[in-house]
Order: C-alpha cells, then sequence, then structure tokens
C-alpha cells in the first residue's frame, strides 16, 4: 500500500483509533530499532547536555509545571 492511500484510510478514523494506530506503529519502531542512527553533530550535542546535567548546570522542570505553564501560554492567546 503507498503512503497516500494509507494517509486516505487514516483520515477515515476517527481520533481514538488514529490514537491507538500512533501508539501500535511507534511500539514497532522502538521493537525494529534498538538504536537510532544519529549524525555526529547530533551525539555531541546529547554529550555536552548530558555532561552538563551531571554537572549540575541545567535547570530541570517537573512535567506538571511544564503542562501548567503550557496551558497559561495558550489560555492568554
Amino acid at each position: 500500500m503507498k503512503p497516500e492511500e494509507i494517509k486516505l484510510e487514516v483520515e477515515q478514523l476517527d481520533l481514538s483509533q488514529k490514537l491507538m494506530l500512533v501508539e501500535e506503529i511507534w511500539d514497532s519502531i522502538a521493537k525494529s530499532n534498538s538504536e537510532l542512527p544519529l549524525a555526529v553533530w547530533q551525539k555531541k550535542e546529547l554529550d555536552k547536555r548530558y555532561d552538563a546535567y551531571k554537572a549540575g548546570e541545567l535547570k530541570l522542570y517537573k512535567l506538571d509545571d511544564i503542562r501548567k505553564n503550557a496551558k497559561a501560554i495558550v489560555n492568554e492567546t
């Protein structure tokens, strides 16, 4: 099946079916790719960020706080 045909089929699904499909696709990707390939610059950036995390140089945020702030921003617009 061509990607265009798949897209047309997906458009026929309701939201809950689309979310279930996305979850199935993501699980399939996770099973088949134990390690995603990274470009050299991506690996360097991840290493830099991890080193900063270990050194305590990053400010960390709780997910709930991020969600609250994002909702507040959306509600302002």
